[in-house]
C-alpha cells in the first residue's frame, strides 16, 4: 500500500511541476515602440467598386474623349484602399472580376476570390479559384496567379489547369507564365491529356 501511495504522489508531483512550467512560460511582455505591430487601417472602403481603364490609340488633339478605348473594367463588392502607405495597394477581400478587351473589342474575363493591386509595382495578386476565360473559349484555372500589368504577362509557380477547346487539350501542371489572351504559353511542368495533330505533307 505504501508503494502505491508513493507512486501516486510521484505522478501528482510531476503533473503539478509540468503545469507550473507552462504557466510560468506565459509571454506577459508588452511590445512598444518599433517592435509593436502597427494597426493598419484602410484610407477608405468602397462598396460596389468599379474601375475602368482606358487608353488613347492616338494623341489627343482636342478635348474630345471619344477616341479613348476601354481596355479593362475591374468590379468588386468591396475595395479597401491602402494608397496612403509607403507600399501603396488596394485589397479586394470579397473577390473581383476583371473584364479586359483587345483592339478588336473581344472580351476576356478574370475572376478570383481575393485580390491585391499593388500601385508601386503595377502587379496584381489574384488568389482563390482564379479563372481566366479567353474570348475564344480557352480557360486557365489556378489557386493563385500574378499579373504584371506593365508587361501584360501572367505567371504562377503553383498548380494550374489549362483547357483549349480548339484542339480538345486539357493540360495540368505546376508553374506557368503566359500573356493575357492565352496565345503564348510557357508551362514549366505538365501532365494530363494532350492531343497533337499531325500536318499532312
Amino acid at each position: 500500500m505504501k508503494q502505491f501511495l508513493g507512486y501516486n504522489f510521484k505522478n501528482v508531483a510531476v503533473l503539478a511541476s509540468t503545469a507550473m512550467f507552462f504557466l510560468c512560460c506565459k509571454d506577459n511582455y508588452k511590445r512598444v515602440g518599433e517592435e509593436a505591430a502597427p494597426n493598419v487601417y484602410p484610407r477608405g472602403i468602397a462598396e460596389n467598386f468599379v474601375m475602368t481603364h482606358t487608353i488613347l490609340d492616338e494623341a489627343l488633339e482636342s478635348e474630345a474623349v471619344d477616341s479613348a478605348r476601354v481596355i479593362a473594367v475591374l468590379t468588386s463588392p468591396i475595395c479597401e484602399d491602402f494608397i496612403n502607405l509607403s507600399f501603396a495597394h488596394r485589397k479586394f477581400p470579397e473577390g473581383l472580376q476583371v473584364d479586359y478587351f483587345d483592339k478588336e473589342g473581344n472580351k476576356s474575363v478574370v475572376t478570383a476570390d481575393y485580390g491585391i493591386v499593388y500601385s508601386v509595382t503595377n502587379l496584381i495578386d489574384l488568389q482563390g479559384n482564379v479563372v481566366i476565360e479567353g474570348h475564344d473559349g480557352k480557360k486557365l484555372e489556378a489557386p493563385q496567379l500574378y499579373w504584371d500589368r506593365d508587361n501584360d504577362w501572367i505567371f504562377t509557380q503553383g498548380k494550374f489547369t489549362y483547357t483549349n477547346p480548339e484542339d480538345g487539350t486539357i493540360m495540368d501542371g505546376e508553374g506557368m507564365d503566359f500573356n493575357k489572351d492565352l496565345s503564348l504559353l510557357n508551362a514549366h511542368k505538365t501532365y494530363g491529356l494532350m492531343l497533337i495533330k499531325e500536318e499532312d505533307k
